[in-house]
């Protein structure tokens, strides 16, 4: 198994962060989503390397096979945790993938660190821009709803990610868009991670802003949402983002749930190379995009 160590911050303890890569060629950098780990992403780990691509997914601290600190789990560290891997790893014209959770790491990495040895960058169903209902946020999701999901995870963690899983994926008593099998493999990511690690990545991306971060995004951009997302909802997320980012490629994807990276798994692979091999990087506008996906995708 392949490790770096990484010691973030002023934690005086150093943290092994595992990651997984298969092919060889541009480095493209998958950073998973909460509460899963880098093996959500294998049916994107199962096809872009036959396409000359370097894929490389890893384990949040807290989750998977990563170590598991008590402590320190803010964007700042988890910045600092990736910024250790592509350092280690030599890693540079790399394409940064995140979805859900992973989203918030790319825009405080960039915010922290620039794109010098960044190329491209896709968000997938991302928590961006800023998920908490505030003052000058009042569209967010109200504090209390993420109070009771750390209520829930506290009371009967397994009972929350089974159910949590459920919305995740669109499923309900009318839709299956995944199996029973699916639902239990998630499950088992889910419980791979520490409770606390959990919740407090939670409060990380409910409370986080990332509005700042994302102007200093410079280098094409792909965002890719469901409009069926009930976990992240589109108008809040996607939506928003694609509007901080006037030049980037918004790609809406018809009643599709937060899990896409399963449901859509070949709509999203297809999407990905497209963006991936893509040399120039001029794109159409946002709403020329959005208007040119849907007749795409619908």
């Amino acid at each position: 198994m392949s490790f770096i160590k990484t010691t973030s911050g002023n934690a005086k303890t150093s943290i092994n962060i595992f990651y997984q890569e298969y092919g060889t060629g541009k480095p493209v950098l998958f950073i998973h989503g909460w509460p899963l780990n880098h093996e959500m992403w294998e049916y994107q780990l199962a096809e872009l390397p036959k396409h000359n691509l370097r894929c490389i997914a890893y384990d949040r601290r807290g989750f998977g096979k990563s170590d598991r600190p008590w402590e320190r789990y803010d964007y700042d560290t988890l910045a600092e945790d990736l910024n250790e891997l592509i350092t280690q790893l030599n890693l540079s014209e790399v394409t940064l993938v995140g979805f859900s959770m992973g989203g918030g790491e790319i825009a405080r990495y960039i915010g922290k660190y620039g794109t010098e040895k960044i190329e491209k960058v896709v968000l997938i169903s991302s928590v961006t821009p800023y998920m908490l209902k505030t003052d000058d946020n009042p569209e967010g999701v109200k504090k209390e709803m993420f109070d009771d999901m750390v209520d829930k995870i506290s009371a009967d963690r397994p009972e929350f990610l089974k159910e949590f899983g459920k919305q995740f994926y669109g499923v309900d008593m009318l839709n299956q868009p995944i199996s029973k099998a699916m639902l239990q493999w998630n499950q088992m990511q889910c419980l791979m991670s520490s409770s606390n690690a959990t919740v407090d990545c939670l409060r990380s991306f409910s409370e986080t802003d990332f509005r700042t971060d994302l102007k200093k995004i410079d280098i094409p951009v792909l965002i890719i949402h469901g409009d069926a997302d009930k976990t992240v909802p589109v108008n809040i997320s996607g939506d928003k983002t694609a509007a901080l980012l006037p030049h980037a490629k918004y790609i809406v994807y018809a009643n599709a749930p937060h899990g896409l990276f399963i449901t859509e798994k070949e709509k999203l692979n297809a999407d990905l190379l497209n963006f991936i091999s893509k040399e120039d990087s001029v794109y159409q506008s946002t709403e020329e995009q959005k208007s040119n996906t849907f007749s795409l995708h619908n």
